[in-house]
């Protein structure tokens, strides 16, 4: 698909002599949920680091906006990781227990060698609805839901256009991840992020992915 946000061909991904993604192949368009649903131990989580190019694949194909990955030096990556992020599962173990909120939503953007200023990260917080007095805390004094919020207001900080969600919700209490399911909906709205979605939870799924793709022991199994 040349329209493609992000497109997958025949991903292998190996730990020593174990296959945990076997020819693995989808598509995303722009603004598109594509959620990975499965057991644990399915090869969700390693075909997510594979796309990110956090785990480098045996063999196999990612091409995110047109470009391939797999071919590319850490150097070559650097300028494009800002437009892909990830979103992880443990809201507390994704920030740092030192930092406080604001600096740890503005770091993406100090990586990029930009200075932020107090009124980028104020309106990042409030995006993602927190307020922006959560800047002076640190993560042991956020709920698990404000994490996640503050994790997202990261993530969104380098203005991407995929973002990467590994089980973002399954940590939470119900009340809050609806919450925050429903943050990321309106997110999407409006912005036009892409988003592939890992999630075990079939209700979940069901109830914010676009399409579902079923995978076992490392395969595509439906979708």
């Amino acid at each position: 698909m040349s329209d493609a946000l992000l497109d997958v061909r025949d991903l292998v991904v190996r730990y020593g002599d174990a296959t945990a993604v076997d020819h693995v192949s989808f598509t995303l368009a722009p603004g598109e949920t594509l959620a990975l649903n499965g057991p644990s131990g399915c090869g969700k989580s390693s075909t997510a680091l594979a796309v990110l190019q956090l785990r480098r694949p045996a063999s196999g194909e990612v091409r995110f906006e047109g470009q391939e990955l797999t071919t590319l030096s850490e150097p070559e990556l650097r300028p494009i990781r800002p437009r892909m992020q990830p979103v992880f599962q443990d809201p507390y173990g994704s920030l740092s227990p030192r930092h406080r909120i604001r600096d740890a939503v503005a770091e993406p953007l100090r990586i990029q060698g930009r200075r932020p200023t107090p009124d980028q990260v104020a309106e990042l917080l409030d995006r993602v609805g927190l307020d922006p007095a959560y800047g002076d805390r640190r993560p042991h004094e956020l709920s698990g839901g404000q994490c996640q919020r503050a994790g997202i207001a990261r993530a969104l900080a380098c203005e991407p256009h995929l973002l990467v969600l590994d089980e973002p919700v399954s940590s939470l209490d119900p009340s809050i991840r609806a919450g925050v399911l429903n943050l990321l909906a309106d997110l999407q709205d409006d912005l036009g992020l892409g988003y592939l979605f890992i999630c075990h939870d079939r209700a979940v799924v069901r109830r914010f992915a676009d399409r579902v793709m079923e995978m076992r022991d490392g395969r595509v199994i439906s979708g």
